[in-house]
């Protein structure tokens, strides 16, 4: 019998308003796909609530946290326009989880690259009861997550004892451009590199009431944890030794479980608990587990359970009782 899937923290969504797009720069429909800033979005089930709710239905998928796609981030925009166009990206989830049944919940988008604006978005919300966000894990510049313009996000976010789903953005590395490199290992690396900062500069420490996931099992962090805690332990240049251990806070953060093997799912468990490992099937794309039961079949089924059932619970549990 098919195990039931308590919760997907890791489902995207893209809404077609069709109306409201035409008043918005760079991004168009032609009734099957999106081009957004001249790339042309062709995943045509990602623009289908239904296709998501039959998704669900046939792998037992009793509830789904569904995020904006990276495609949506437009990480140039300021401002107005990125205020407006994450205005379009919410309402539109917001919408969909409304008409939903219950199956979905959005996780309100910020856009990591304007934090005034991503700030402003969270107390939105927060004045609503709404403590459900997702974010880029980088800014698509050089800014960094742990710098002091941040700093009244984090806050916001930690007033309204937030979950935050952080997911990659694109990798600027030119040497990752060959082989899909930019996403088979400027993913990891994206994600790896925004712990490190809210790591480092003390911001995971500050605001204990924020819960944390990262998308694809934490990235490279699990490579990266005790390497961390050394440079920690040895005083390195520029690490704060005031603050928490790595260790201290890292066990505090949550995961989804695409780390497409168990050898590197038994990793992420090691280093963040394997309490705090939850479902996440990055659903509609392919780098994701689409067939979470024959992906995850070779599994210890203890593993599954608590991947498929005991942490998701508790997760929902958490964030609906608190």
């Amino acid at each position: 019998m098919t195990e039931t899937i308590a919760l997907d923290v890791h489902a995207h969504l893209i809404p077609v308003a069709e109306k409201r797009l035409a008043a918005i720069d760079g991004v168009s429909w032609d009734g099957e796909a999106m081009t957004i800033d001249g790339h042309k979005v062709g995943i045509k089930p990602i623009f289908k609530p239904e296709a998501l709710k039959h998704w669900m239905a046939e792998n037992r998928v009793e509830h789904a946290y569904v995020s904006a796609p990276p495609p949506l981030y437009r990480q140039h925009l300021r401002g107005h326009a990125a205020r407006a166009w994450a205005d379009y990206v919410n309402d539109g989830l917001d919408a969909i989880a409304a008409d939903s049944g219950g199956l979905m919940s959005m996780l309100a988008h910020l856009p990591t690259e304007a934090p005034d604006v991503a700030t402003a978005i969270v107390r939105t919300y927060a004045a609503r009861g709404h403590r459900l966000f997702a974010m880029p894990a980088g800014t698509g510049d050089e800014r960094t997550l742990g710098m002091p313009e941040f700093e009244p996000l984090w806050a916001a976010l930690d007033a309204a004892g937030a979950f935050v789903f952080f997911h990659p953005g694109e990798c600027a590395d030119g040497r990752l451009k060959s082989f899909y490199l930019t996403n088979l290992l400027g993913n990891p690396y994206e994600s790896a590199v925004a712990l490190g900062h809210l790591i480092f500069a003390g911001v995971l420490e500050r605001h204990p009431n924020i819960v944390p996931c990262f998308a694809h099992g934490g990235g490279l962090l699990p490579m990266a944890a005790a390497r961390f805690e050394r440079g920690f332990a040895t005083a390195r240049p520029g690490v704060d030794t005031s603050r928490a251990a790595p260790s201290k806070v890292i066990r505090r953060i949550h995961v989804d479980c695409i780390c497409h093997g168990e050898p590197a799912a038994i990793h992420a468990e090691a280093t963040f608990g394997s309490d705090h490992v939850v479902f996440g099937s990055d659903w509609p794309f392919p780098m994701g587990l689409v067939e979470p039961h024959a992906q995850l079949a070779g599994y210890e089924p203890a593993r599954r359970q608590r991947y498929f059932q005991t942490n998701p619970a508790a997760l929902r549990a958490r964030l609906d009782g608190e």
